[in-house]
């Protein structure tokens, strides 16, 4: 058992922006599923940050109060055998009836916290307002949250009352209990600047402790920010709080890969980016991770600073990454292993919080719309109900202090520490699509041939060297730091048992991706033997051989295993019934490997379309109508556009979950191909006029066509709309076409690449 503790909280955000309230517990559904409470006890936490809000026990009136969700979820807390620490505020301003800004926010506060003490005595952590100077930089000082002020007063008065409003409940809960302890929050980075802006900088870098530094009383005469205080009329404030200061039991660190900030002068550089709030229109505030090429991430520091600092417990109270599950659990292990040097160099460090349990709404935003914009968490919401994600394993075997699962991949460094991070980079062009395999940290390194990679890195195994897909799974492993290998035929015949057998034993993967098969539908129809070979012999040999050497296996089927008639899009439970040799194909292969294995994941998806791929239809169409000339698509055949970077980045964060069974990923959306072409003319400025509809059976198909495949889930939406996916394919897709005349019929929909999963063996 580790001697750090493993802590957890779900986002529970109740935030105004103007008459509108916002409830991370309501959007995420935790407000009406008491059994979420048993699944963050099965993670190993041994505290959990949990609300019990002003702003939703007593919303109306100040004397009116409702416990009854509280009451019963206190409860399950307490029998599940977690400690809570109760927060009280939570990015908040309080009830309508109060604000940050107004002169009963802390006496109101104190009252709210009495009355939640005396419900629950036997509560002992407390974190009555969650990061006082983050709430009020983000309410006061730039606008975003109630009372939507921009002036440095209006900022330095919500601090003082929310600092006052900790001391007044902490002195209330006290009377209950003497023994209850302050965890007090706040957000903690690191300024940098360019050597113009180093007094602001300065300011930043004192302005960041302030919220601790107030609770112990250590803002008096002499602190960097006394005078700025005392000149803006706030010294009887800071003299009466320093006189009764309120002393952290445990400085709360909430550190995110954003925390640490670069202000720069050079306006121009930062194409989209605006001069900051505070800054009087003379620097922008951009990340210092994706700007500074030598800015270190610096969690051991802060927490070394902080035990320097004040000499009081530590916490990260919130540690959370919204990016690709590998990143998110990189960024979790970097930050747990960051806790335990320091402890192992002397500073008391007590836990490490899994944030975001149940993931976060519109924090993209930063809380100001209902945009319905979701960041995954440990749990994914998306299928409605809460699904374990490769987090879950990763904090069990951190709490347990046993080996993480996927070591292979959580021992290649973060994005955060790789040169290919800088927006220089990422403005610069794309990247070539990488050779047959890569280790991980660089999408430019040039391999060596052969099959042998460094002996502790297992590589994800990915058939189909010569496909769209196989190749947009080497460019996405790459990207994202993932140990990978793709093979082609000579290397690894999916149809041979000995070749994979050999292949499987010789590179030791820890995942297999299936993209090899016969994907032209024609072809299929007159050569079953050879479909058969590919499409379910193939697949039926890999899940064999990973099954026996407890390797995860993942391979791709389509929607031509339904008929069209069903009248809606498809979801994963309806029986399949092709109408074709691949489409029969297909569905014979999802038999019989989760048959062989129930572990393994089965991927439906459909028509595809990349901008790294020219065999595919929204290329064809595009070309056709930039170079002038009209464009004839079928516009009684509807599908699930499918933008395959998209499925590729679904496809992993999946396996990494360790997801079983069958899933339907396909671009939320359905379009005739007429439809599909005229969206992408519309989307790239073209005349959508120049597309003409015609019949499916004028273009001479060999084998029949469902008429509407069209794909949805029932086990989670895990993927963008068909517009959105089309906008970023025209961002991506150069301008490259020569005028011309006449009019394209296309049969490439659906009976080649452009089709389900692609790659020839």
């Amino acid at each position: 058992m580790s001697d750090l503790q493993l802590w957890g909280g779900c986002e529970y955000t109740v935030n105004r922006v103007g008459d509108c309230y916002f409830d991370q517990t309501e959007r995420s559904g935790h407000q009406d599923r008491l059994s979420d409470l048993g699944l963050f006890a099965g993670l190993g936490l041994q505290a959990l940050r949990y609300p019990v809000l002003w702003e939703r026990v007593s919303p109306l009136r100040p004397h009116e109060t409702d416990f009854a969700w509280s009451d019963e979820r206190l409860a399950e807390i307490r029998s599940l055998g977690l400690r809570p620490i109760v927060g009280l505020v939570h990015h908040g301003s309080g009830p309508a009836y109060t604000s940050l800004v107004a002169d009963n926010f802390a006496p109101g506060m104190a009252v709210h916290a009495a009355r939640v003490a005396e419900r629950y005595p036997w509560i002992e952590d407390w974190t009555p307002v969650n990061e006082p100077l983050t709430t009020a930089r983000f309410s006061c000082l730039y606008g975003h949250w109630y009372p939507h002020t921009r002036d440095e007063d209006a900022c330095w008065l919500a601090l003082l009352n929310q600092i006052d409003a900790t001391r007044g409940a902490m002195r209330a809960i006290r009377q209950v209990n003497p023994s209850a302890r302050l965890v007090q929050t706040e957000d903690l980075g690191f300024c940098h600047a360019t050597p113009n802006l180093a007094h602001d900088a300065a300011f930043e870098n004192d302005r960041r402790w302030l919220t601790w530094d107030l609770l112990c009383g250590h803002v008096v005469p002499g602190h960097p920010l006394w005078s700025r205080l005392v000149s803006r009329g706030f010294e009887a404030r800071l003299r009466a709080i320093a006189d009764a200061p309120c002393p952290p039991d445990i400085i709360g660190i909430n550190h995110y890969l954003t925390s640490d900030r670069f202000i720069d002068h050079r306006l121009d550089r930062y194409d989209g980016i605006g001069p900051a709030a505070e800054s009087r229109g003379h620097y922008v505030n951009v990340e210092a991770v994706r700007t500074l090429p030598d800015a270190p991430i610096a969690v051991e520091r802060l927490l070394r600073q902080a035990w320097d600092r004040y000499g009081r417990t530590i916490a990260i109270t919130e540690c959370h990454n919204g990016c690709t599950r590998e990143e998110q659990m990189r960024w979790f292990l970097t930050v747990w292993r960051a806790a335990e040097r320091a402890r192992a160099d002397g500073a008391r460090v007590e836990a490490v919080t899994a944030w975001s349990l149940l993931g976060a709404f519109d924090w993209d935003q930063l809380v100001t719309t209902d945009a319905g914009h979701y960041e995954c968490g440990v749990f994914d919401l998306r299928s409605g109900t809460p699904r374990p994600t490769a987090m879950v394993p990763l904090l069990r075997a951190l709490a347990a202090g046993t080996e993480p699962p996927w070591s292979d991949v959580l021992a290649i460094p973060g994005w955060w520490d790789r040169q290919d991070r800088l927006w220089a980079c990422a403005r610069s062009s794309p990247a070539p699509c990488p050779d047959e395999r890569g280790t991980g940290p660089c999408p430019t390194d040039k391999p060596e041939p052969g099959l042998a990679l460094p002996a502790d890195r297992r590589p994800i195994l990915v058939t189909g060297k010569s496909g769209t897909l196989g190749r947009m799974f080497a460019r996405h492993c790459a990207r994202r730091g993932l140990p990978w290998l793709l093979t082609d035929r000579q290397t690894l015949a999916i149809d041979d048992p000995q070749s994979v057998a050999a292949a499987l034993d010789r590179c030791t993967p820890a995942a297999v991706i299936n993209t090899a098969g016969l994907v032209d539908i024609d072809r299929a129809e007159t050569d079953p033997d050879a479909c058969h070979a590919a499409n379910v012999q193939g697949p039926e040999n890999l899940a064999r051989a990973c099954r026996a050497r407890g390797i995860a296996f993942v391979t791709f089927s389509s929607d031509q295993v339904f008929d069209g008639a069903k009248g809606s899009a498809y979801v994963e439970a309806d029986p399949p019934r092709p109408l074709n040799v691949y489409g029969r194909s297909k569905a014979e292969a999802e038999l019989r490997v989760l048959d062989i294995d129930p572990d393994a994941l089965v991927i439906r998806t459909a028509a595809f379309f990349s901008p790294h791929d020219v065999h595919n239809f929204a290329v064809h169409s595009l070309e056709a109508l930039r170079a002038g000339r009209r464009f004839a698509a079928a516009d009684d055949n509807h599908v699930s556009p499918t933008y395959v970077p998209d499925l590729v980045d679904a496809t992993l964060d999946l396996m990494l979950d360790r997801e079983a069974g069958i899933r339907h990923l396909a671009s939320d959306g359905r379009l005739s191909w007429a439809g599909f072409a005229r969206a992408l003319a519309d989307a790239a400025g073209l005349d959508p006029d120049r597309v003409d509809p015609i019949q499916a059976a004028t273009l001479g198909w060999s084998a029949a066509r469902p008429a509407d495949a069209t794909l949805a889930t029932e086990r989670g939406k895990l993927m963008p709309a068909v517009d959105d996916a089309i906008a970023r394919f025209l961002r991506d897709y150069p301008v490259a076409s020569d005028p011309g005349s006449g009019v394209d019929r296309v049969r490439l929909m659906p009976t080649s690449r452009s089709n389900s999963a692609s790659g020839f063996p």
